[in-house]
């Protein structure tokens, strides 16, 4: 079955919703989203969104904090562009209805988190990230141009590659038509194509065993792009978030926000003790990078599960307000944050690499664009600044769309393309085979290239995973396609990557953290 549509989006979170909206008076829209239409990384962003709102903030500072935080690896034009965009953009978002908390005086009620010099976070709530998600589908929803195709599985782009020509990395040429769809419902392959697709899929959390990341977080745009031979960057960049609650029998982990340390909590070792200022003068409200590795040294250092996060001595009303989501999750599990420390552990959160994109979002694949999560456009540099990842989102939405509504009108459709050529017929002898493959592929992952690296544990990550990588070609060439079978395919890929470009960067920086060259700086730092 063939489709064809002016403008295909692969996602439904901030980015593709945003480019859906600016794009659909120039032609039809398809959103193809795995699961429901809101489910996305945007929904369960608790923190809020970055922007340069009032007098005593300035473009600038913004500017600034975003570099320190990047580490020197952030492309400064970006930084300004998104920066400096970034407000129109935020007030977009609040044009079309999405709420965020004000003052009594009817300012906005801005927070700050770590690495941020300024109070300029919108937020609402303690689900900012949901409230922009609803404000965008009713807008999306009420669009004739746009349709919603939930419950859809992008399972690999069409390029030249479907046509049998030979296209190698170093092409410049290669071109994307669309994509082959799995209908999870008929479980039927779909062909759609489009004059211009966007590649808005999100993260890769689910790579490994602890994040904060919906399941639907794969990498599946990531990894189809990869496989297309397009140019992925920065994957060794990925942000553990220092503080997910602690509770060993839920996945994916429940976020507990920066913003509750920018309202003044603090992090405290299990015998009660503060630590952040050995590593950084900012404490608890250092960069997060600085501040997981921190608890992560506290961690091993001490041979705990966990550290403490003490909101003991904030005020209880204003807490309950600003963070009703938290507040309620910790009574649920006896925790109530006046009386009890709230234990938090670091969780794969957010992935600073991704498909290398221009200043459009064009990737190095004709027709291909990437916006969001799964795109590195140079913003973050070694270590993403919070509340930094909205702002990209809508920022980049709009530069994309605009691209994509002047290319839409000199382009066709391409109608050779041929239908799915299903070369797995066999349906999976034991679901163990996919589902113990995940684990093992999460556990190598977490245990050998997580918040601290060795050259060693890359290496036996490396071997470990190709291995995995093997038996799961073999699986997949011969199995009925199915959407856990495709995920695990793009995991093994996500942990491929990150695996191949740590071993690549030969130093520590940001995120990137390597116990060789960290010893090496520390050193040099001390004489």
């Amino acid at each position: 079955m063939k489709h064809k549509v002016d403008f295909l989006i692969i996602g439904s979170g901030i980015a593709g919703l945003s480019y859906a909206l600016k794009v659909a008076d120039h032609g039809s829209v398809n959103i193809i989203t795995k699961s429901n239409e809101d489910e996305s990384n945007t929904k369960y962003a608790q923190g809020g969104i970055a922007a340069v709102l009032y007098d005593g903030d300035t473009h600038e500072k913004h500017v600034q904090d975003t570099l320190d935080a990047g580490a020197g690896l952030c492309d400064e034009e970006i930084v300004r562009i998104v920066v400096t965009e970034g407000t129109e953009r935020v007030q977009e978002l609040i044009s079309i209805g999405a709420n965020f908390d004000k003052k009594e005086s009817g300012e906005f009620d801005l927070a700050r988190e770590g690495g941020h010099s300024e109070h300029r976070i919108l937020h609402y709530k303690d689900i900012t990230g949901k409230e922009i998600e609803r404000a965008l589908l009713a807008k999306v929803r009420s669009h004739k141009n746009i349709k919603i195709l939930d419950h859809h599985y992008a399972v690999d782009i069409i390029t030249q590659h479907h046509l049998g020509e030979v296209v190698t990395s170093q092409t410049n040429g290669i071109a994307c038509y669309g994509a082959y769809v799995l209908n999870t419902r008929s479980s039927k392959i779909e062909t759609v194509l489009a004059k211009t697709i966007l590649m808005a899929t999100g993260g890769a959390g689910h790579v490994y065993a602890t994040t904060t990341n919906p399941t639907i977080a794969t990498g599946d745009g990531i990894a189809m792009v990869y496989r297309a031979k397009g140019y992925v960057k920065d994957m060794e960049f990925m942000q553990f978030h220092p503080t997910s609650l602690y509770n060993p029998n839920e996945h994916p982990s429940f976020l507990i926000t920066e913003a509750i340390r920018g309202f003044g909590a603090v992090l405290r070792t299990i015998d009660g003790k503060e630590f952040m200022q050995k590593y950084d003068e900012r404490k608890s409200l250092a960069p997060r990078d600085i501040v997981a590795r921190a608890i992560d040294n506290e961690m091993k250092m001490r041979g705990e599960d966990y550290v403490y996060l003490d909101c003991r001595h904030l005020d209880r009303k204003a807490f309950i307000e600003h963070f009703p989501n938290i507040y309620n999750k910790c009574m649920k599990l006896g925790i109530d944050p006046f009386v009890k420390l709230i234990p938090v552990v670091p969780a794969a959160h957010y992935l600073c690499g991704g498909i290398q994109v221009d200043k459009n979002g064009k990737s190095t694949i004709d027709n291909l664009y990437a916006v969001g999560e799964c795109a590195c456009t140079g913003l973050h540099g070694a270590n993403r600044l919070a509340s930094n990842s909205l702002l990209e989102a809508v920022v980049y939405a709009h530069r994309a769309a605009m691209h994509a509504i002047i290319v839409n009108e000199v382009i066709g459709f391409n109608e050779t393309i041929p239908d799915w050529n299903a070369e797995g017929t066999e349906t999976p002898e034991e679901m163990i085979l996919i589902t113990q493959s995940l684990r093992e592929v999460q556990a190598i992952m977490s245990n050998y290239v997580g918040i601290v690296r060795s050259e060693l544990r890359l290496k036996r990550a490396f071997d470990r995973l190709e291995i995995l990588y093997k038996e799961n070609e073999a699986l997949y060439e011969k199995t009925i396609v199915s959407p856990k079978l495709c995920e695990l395919r793009n995991i093994i890929c996500i942990g491929y990557l990150i695996i191949k470009h740590a071993m690549r960067r030969k130093e520590s920086v940001g995120l990137h953290y390597m116990v060789k060259y960290g010893k090496q700086q520390a050193a040099r730092l001390k004489s």
